[in-house]
C-alpha cells in the first residue's frame, strides 16, 4: 500500500439507517432479506446474517423522509457467497414486495456482478447481488486508467429463480453468510466525488458513467462505493432527515486509520480521531466511519 491509497483488503462494513418506524422496518429485514437481530443499541437493533452485522436501525422519530433529489443513500449492496442463496432472499424479498411492504425495482447483469434492487418501507434502496468469478471480469486501459467493463443486461427473475432457487438455500436462508459489498451514494456532482473519494480518501476510480457516476474501490475490487447524480445533479449538504446516518469502512489496522486521519488533515477536512476509528463527513454531510478491523 502506497501512503495515499486504502489497503487492497479494505472492506465496507455496517451501514446505519435512520428509520421513523423501527418496528416496522426491522420486521422488513426480517421477513424480506432473512436478516437476524444480532445487538441493541440505544434503543435501536443491528441486523444480520451468519454473525456479521450489516444494517443497524437507528430510531429518528420525528425526522422526515428525505427528498429524492437529496443527497444521501442511493442504495446499500448485500453481497451472497453463492446464486442459490442470492436466489433465496430475492425470492423472499420479491414476496414481501408484493404485500407493499416495500418495493421490487428491477434487476441487472452488470458483466461483474448479477444483481436485483428492492426499496425497503421508508425508501432505503437496496441492491441483492452475486459476484461472478474475479477472472471473468474485464478491465480496460485508457489515458493510463484502468476501468472494469460493466453494462446493465437483461437479467429476467424469474428465469433466475427458477435456475438457481433451492430447497436447502430457502431451508437455510437465515444461516446463509452475506456481507455489505457496496454502498452507493446520491451526490451533487461527481468531479467534486471523485477529488473527495479519490483523491483525499484513497480509494481507486475503477469506472465511470458518462459523467454522472463514479466507482471506486479498493484492491482491485469493481466497486466498494458508487457515487451519481441522476436524481440529485447540484444538491448541497444533507439535512437531518430519516435514511443514511452512517457508513462503516474497515480497513486492517490502526496505522491505516492514521494515514487516512493525515491525508484528512492535510486536505483541511474535519475529522473526529480516536486512534482506532476516524469520523468525518463528505462534501454533503453523508457521514463515513473508518475502523481498524
Amino acid at each position: 500500500m502506497t501512503d495515499d491509497l486504502l489497503p487492497a483488503d479494505t472492506a465496507m462494513g455496517t451501514v446505519m439507517l435512520k428509520v421513523g418506524d423501527l418496528d416496522r422496518m426491522a420486521n422488513y429485514y426480517r421477513s424480506a432479506l432473512g436478516l437476524v437481530d444480532t445487538a441493541e443499541s440505544d434503543g435501536g437493533l443491528y441486523l444480520g446474517r451468519a454473525g456479521e452485522r450489516l444494517i443497524h436501525l437507528a430510531p429518528a422519530a420525528g425526522l422526515k423522509l428525505p427528498d429524492p433529489t437529496e443527497a444521501g443513500l442511493f442504495h446499500t449492496a448485500l453481497l451472497f457467497r453463492d446464486r442459490a442463496d442470492l436466489a433465496a432472499t430475492v425470492a423472499s424479498a420479491a414476496h414481501v414486495a408484493q404485500s407493499a411492504e416495500g418495493r421490487y425495482v428491477g434487476s441487472a447483469d452488470h458483466l461483474v456482478s448479477e444483481a436485483f434492487y428492492f426499496s425497503d418501507p421508508e425508501g432505503n434502496g437496496i441492491e441483492l447481488y452475486f459476484d461472478k468469478p474475479r477472472e471473468t471480469w474485464d478491465w480496460t486501459i485508457s489515458q493510463g486508467k484502468r476501468t472494469v467493463v460493466m453494462d446493465n443486461a437483461p437479467l429476467p427473475a424469474r428465469q433466475y429463480l427458477e435456475s438457481n432457487l433451492t430447497e436447502e438455500s430457502v431451508t437455510k436462508q437465515q444461516q446463509a453468510a452475506a456481507d455489505v459489498g457496496h454502498v452507493h451514494l446520491q451526490v451533487g456532482d461527481v468531479q467534486t466525488a471523485e477529488q473527495f473519494y479519490v483523491s483525499t480518501l484513497g480509494f481507486e476510480r475503477t469506472a465511470g458513467w458518462h459523467g454522472q457516476a463514479l466507482f471506486v474501490s479498493a484492491g482491485g475490487y469493481h466497486h466498494h462505493m458508487a457515487m451519481n447524480v441522476w436524481n440529485s445533479r447540484g444538491a448541497g449538504p444533507r439535512k437531518d432527515t430519516l435514511g443514511l446516518g452512517e457508513v462503516l469502512i474497515r480497513v486492517p489496522t490502526a496505522d491505516e486509520v492514521g494515514a487516512l486521519a493525515e491525508r484528512l488533515k492535510s486536505a483541511g477536512i474535519e475529522h473526529h480521531h480516536t486512534g482506532q476509528e476516524l469520523r468525518f463527513d463528505d462534501p454533503w454531510r453523508n457521514k463515513l466511519r473508518v475502523s481498524a478491523s
